[in-house]
């Protein structure tokens, strides 16, 4: 029997969470829970990571201290993008960005001046997103930030934390896959793109592929920690029960909803540019062929307007108020909805903007947002088809998102594709069982999707095509 700690940092908590392995199945027990929310400094907006630092610590003392237990592992993960730039002395030059700073607003055109974006796209194969860590770092040179001239090192966030434990300052492929300035065809940094830039290349870690041990943790008691799957969705990615084959696609749900295929090589050609795909790094020398959706970022911010107004909704509460509502009474691109604040006249005002009456409840906003992901899964799992040249037969939706069932039956019903659900602990399982194959306990990648189907149990949701579906699909085709 053994036990690994898997750290996962959400856009809304953190969590450490229990991995114990044994007989080739894995139980996952929450031990700590704590929030993660961004903090506000003179109109900037800041990890928290001090006090994130020291939840942590306290993960690993209510592990080791309270549970008594020998670790036989540490990991960490994150979303993609954010960083951390350590100094000369080997401290945090500057409190981390949050991705939701407005500072790289403009920035995307600031460097196609100087690098094309065809070019950067071909250095690169990442969609473009003015939160990427490139947009980022390069928001600080054309600031003049001082932080950035200092630095020694350039590391992701969950480099950064474990670096702290460690003290090795190294960059795993799967996070660094995210920053826009990685090139997944040669598995390393696209050192000409920063030349072609003016940036430091010298801040640039060295890379190592997920389950890589790095070392012990310097504090007692000593502890393996390993550079697991830093990236959120690629430990997710992981976590899918496939038994192989390539007739499948995934869905990551939460927050975002990242969807896309598992590949042996890259897609980097003019049409997966025009589309704005993404070629990320997973776990075995996979790559992860995907498309970023605003997830249910949608219905979290309206949960949080509706509480400011003094009605307070579960998750499960809202998912019931939409499976009872009015169906089809507005489509909305999830996508074009990034900023936080006030969502329910954000997304009226969008229907207006597009011909249509705006949701007139609180349970048609959130069935508008339910269906109109539904609608967005079917025009990327079209995309996905015709890039790949692949014909998708199932999809799998793991994550947070993947217990609401309403949404999985509707991914069903617009797709006509059965959905498998689950397990909704996709991120914490992948950032576990990545770590137990860093410590040779499981041999490979289809070792550890032998594991997840030998201990969650999916739910599978058939399709049942319609026409209002088709119709709503050619509504919101329309809206582009």
């Amino acid at each position: 029997m053994s036990h690994y700690l898997a750290f996962d940092f959400g856009a809304e908590s953190g969590r450490a969470l229990l991995g114990t392995l044994a007989d080739g199945r894995l139980d996952v027990e929450e031990l700590h829970r704590f929030p993660n929310t961004p903090v506000r400094v003179m109109g900037a907006l800041y990890w928290d990571t001090l006090r994130l630092w020291h939840e942590i610590q306290h993960g690993i003392r209510i592990a080791v201290r309270e549970r008594k237990l020998a670790l036989d592992g540490i990991g960490i993960d994150t979303w993609g993008v954010d960083y951390g730039l350590i100094g000369p002395d080997g401290a945090l030059c500057a409190n981390p960005r949050h991705y939701r700073d407005s500072r790289t607003n403009g920035m995307m055109e600031k460097v196609f001046a100087l690098v094309p974006r065809e070019e950067v796209f071909r250095y690169t194969g990442v969609q473009f997103m003015q939160i990427n860590t490139l947009f980022q770092v390069y928001a600080e040179k054309a600031g003049g930030s001082c932080t950035l001239s200092a630095a020694r090192r350039l590391l992701n966030m969950p480099d950064l934390f474990n670096y702290w434990l460690t003290g090795e300052a190294r960059s795993e492929a799967s996070i660094a896959s995210t920053t826009h300035f990685f090139n997944p065809a040669t598995m390393n940094w696209a050192t000409e793109l920063w030349k072609r830039l003016d940036l430091p290349i010298d801040i640039l870690a060295p890379i190592v592929s997920p389950g890589t041990l790095l070392g012990k943790t310097l504090d007692a008691p000593h502890v393996p920690v390993y550079a697991t799957a830093g990236h959120d969705t690629a430990a997710a990615v992981a976590a899918v029960p496939s038994q192989g084959g390539s007739n499948w696609c995934y869905i990551s749900s939460g927050t975002w909803s990242l969807m896309g295929l598992e590949l042996d090589a890259p897609i980097i050609n003019e049409k997966s540019l025009a589309a704005n795909y993404t070629n990320e790094v997973g776990v075995g020398g996979k790559v992860r062929f995907l498309k970023n959706i605003a997830g249910l970022w949608l219905l979290q911010e309206c949960r949080r307007h509706w509480m400011q107004e003094g009605v307070e909704y579960s998750y499960e509460q809202l998912t019931k108020m939409a499976a009872a509502a009015r169906p089809f009474t507005a489509a909305v691109h999830p996508d074009a909805f990034l900023e936080p604040g006030d969502m329910p006249a954000k997304i009226a005002a969008h229907c207006g903007e597009k011909g249509q009456s705006a949701p007139a409840t609180h349970g048609e906003f959130a069935r508008t947002i339910l269906e109109s992901l539904a609608l967005r899964y079917r025009d990327v799992l079209e995309n996905l088809e015709s890039l790949s040249g692949r014909r998708i037969e199932v999809i799998h939706i793991v994550g947070g998102g993947s217990k609401n069932a309403v949404l999985n039956q509707f991914v069903a019903d617009c797709t006509g594709r059965p959905v498998i659900a689950g397990p909704s602990e996709a991120t914490a399982i992948g950032n576990i069982l990545v770590q137990a194959m860093g410590a040779g306990e499981l041999k490979s990648l289809s070792d550890i999707r032998t594991v997840v189907r030998n201990s969650f149990e999916p739910t599978v949701f058939d399709p049942h095509p319609s026409e209002d579906w088709e119709r709503a699909y050619l509504r919101f085709k329309s809206l582009r």
